[in-house]
């Protein structure tokens, strides 16, 4: 591994850690806990990062705010250095999150790629189609005009779901890696959950998405957007809506029962406190989000009508992107 080989060869070796603003980009808004669970030897004193967007805002703009940010830095760092325990991973562990990835990316390349209904149902179910034309991010929506799934940046891929509150990328594949190990297999995942730091957070990350997931919303979406298309396979794709939103139930109960909670971040009381604060104000965006695109679409609109709908639909993207925090 290279923090061996620096060592054998005394290099000062200082690791970049991604750390985006969205689970699914590796993003931890627990940067303490984020410095803490990195594997041993990529941090070792030194923390580089980039911070974008409304990160920045949201963590530098007041000073008092800025200063407790550096605080938390400085502190996940000496506490990384000097103060955390062994975390290295065990061999089976690492066996076990192979075999974890395999069945997980299997499962999500099978709804992604292997399923030729799911990018008809993404355009017609999210605003992916809108916010690259209303240029809402710093660059382009795709780094080619044209092309799948494969050819959108990652921002926008994952700012689409977040903001039908289905945060598909966040969670997919999860659960049928949970649910496909036998007894013995399972007991070692029980025990991965318990002693090794890097796997809490990972798994604590996707809880923390469930409990910002809201499959009614989802499904009001569909409702709006899909069983209004003209097309002759509105039933395939609102079967494939139906199917993501089980799947995501399944994955639910999948991390529930790994966790032994009844529901998501129940430990979290913070985070319980804000979501019933803020869902009452973020829950009528979305209903009107759903509302605005549809009428977007109809291509009935006048120039005034036209402004007007877009203006909003710009309102609802930030307000939305507000509440649930982790965007894109």
């Amino acid at each position: 591994p290279a923090p061996r080989l620096a060592q054998q060869k005394n290099w000062k070796l200082t690791f970049f850690h991604g750390k985006g603003g969205t689970v699914s980009r590796g993003g931890d808004p627990s940067t303490f806990r984020a410095i803490a669970a990195q594997p041993p030897g990529t941090v070792n004193g030194k923390f580089r990062i980039t911070e974008q967007g409304e990160i920045i805002t949201q963590n530098y703009a007041l000073a008092t705010i800025a200063s407790r940010h550096l605080d938390i830095f400085t502190a996940g760092l000496l506490n990384e250095r000097f103060l955390s325990p062994d975390r290295a991973p065990h061999q089976e562990w690492r066996e076990l999150m192979d075999k974890l990835a395999e069945t997980s990316c299997e499962a999500y390349r099978g709804i992604v790629r292997g399923e030729p209904r799911f990018i008809p149902y993404f355009r017609a179910a999210t605003p992916e189609l809108e916010i690259a034309s209303l240029n809402v991010g710093s660059r382009p929506a795709k780094r080619r005009p044209t092309g799948g799934v494969e050819t959108l940046r990652a921002i926008p891929w994952v700012f689409a779901w977040t903001q039908t509150r289905l945060n598909l990328t966040a969670w997919l594949g999860i659960g049928p890696a949970f649910a496909s190990l036998g007894e013995d297999d399972y007991a070692r995942l029980k025990d991965m959950h318990s002693r090794w730091p890097w796997f809490q957070a990972l798994v604590d990350l996707v809880d923390m998405v469930l409990a910002k997931t809201e499959s009614p919303i989802a499904a009001n979406y569909d409702k709006q957007l899909v069983s209004t298309l003209n097309e002759a396979n509105v039933a395939e794709l609102e079967q494939l809506g139906e199917k993501l939103r089980e799947e995501l139930g399944y994955t639910k109960n999948e991390i529930l029962r790994l966790r032994e909670y009844t529901t998501p971040q129940q430990e979290n009381k913070l985070l319980c406190r804000s979501l019933q604060v803020r869902n009452p104000y973020v829950d009528p965006l979305n209903v009107l989000q759903a509302e605005v695109l549809r009428r977007l679409r109809q291509d009935e609109n006048d120039e005034e009508d036209q402004r007007l709908l877009e203006d909003t639909l710009i309102l609802t993207i930030n307000g939305i992107a507000n509440g649930q925090k982790n965007t894109g």
